[in-house]
């Protein structure tokens, strides 16, 4: 068999102007979706990538708000930050870069955000609600590979698929989206049955 180019970019180009359309007739009727990205440090790549986060959401008409904090702020003052952002209704998603330094502790940080302004679908309630096959918000890297297969027109069924890593931003989140494609397709007495022949399930 041979392989198939999946064009990301092609696609995220569709999506954005998609969304951007989406962000217009809010904004129309006097709602401005507005997006808060907290960084905390000075770790390069990290940096690259909340600046990409802002430039995608001046491409579509999102408000952005970036709050910067030193490498050794305390945990504390972090979760002060996070409260203010839980309370500001113009701010319907608050995005907290990871890796955190390590006086923090990262899962504190996360359970500590607002559930439904968690765009990165971090948050237990929304992987619970992953879990369940109720999803809400959900991990960006696992539903952008799920909105790149169905792009492709090709069913899932019957191919197999290999998740190195079991990261609760990739790994984790990537199986239970699979897993609910496959229940999906096959339905949920089928899928246990088709588990039993698949290794580390």
């Amino acid at each position: 068999m041979s392989a198939r180019l999946i064009d990301g970019k092609a696609l995220a180009a569709q999506v954005r102007a998609g969304l951007a359309q989406r962000v217009a007739a809010l904004v129309a009727r006097g709602v401005r979706p507005g997006l808060a990205v907290l960084l905390v440090g000075d770790d390069p790549a990290s940096a690259v990538y909340v600046r990409n986060k802002i430039k995608a959401c001046e491409d579509c008409g999102i408000r952005s708000v970036f709050e910067k904090l030193p490498a050794d702020v305390a945990e504390a003052d972090l979760l002060a930050v996070i409260r203010r952002f839980n309370a500001d209704p113009s701010l319907h998603g608050i995005l907290v870069q990871l890796p955190l330094p390590r006086q923090i502790d990262p899962q504190a940080i996360i359970d500590a955000l607002d559930p439904g302004k968690d765009v990165d679908g971090f948050h237990p309630y929304n992987v619970g609600r992953l879990a369940l096959r109720m999803p809400v918000l959900r991990p960006c890297t696992p539903k952008g590979v799920m909105t790149l297969l169905a792009r492709t027109g090709r069913p899932l069924e019957g191919l197999d698929a290999v998740i190195i890593g079991q990261s609760n931003i990739v790994g984790r989140p990537m199986a239970l989206e699979l897993l609910a494609a496959v229940i999906a397709a096959y339905g949920l007495e089928q899928t246990a049955e088709l588990a039993k022949n698949m290794p580390g399930f």
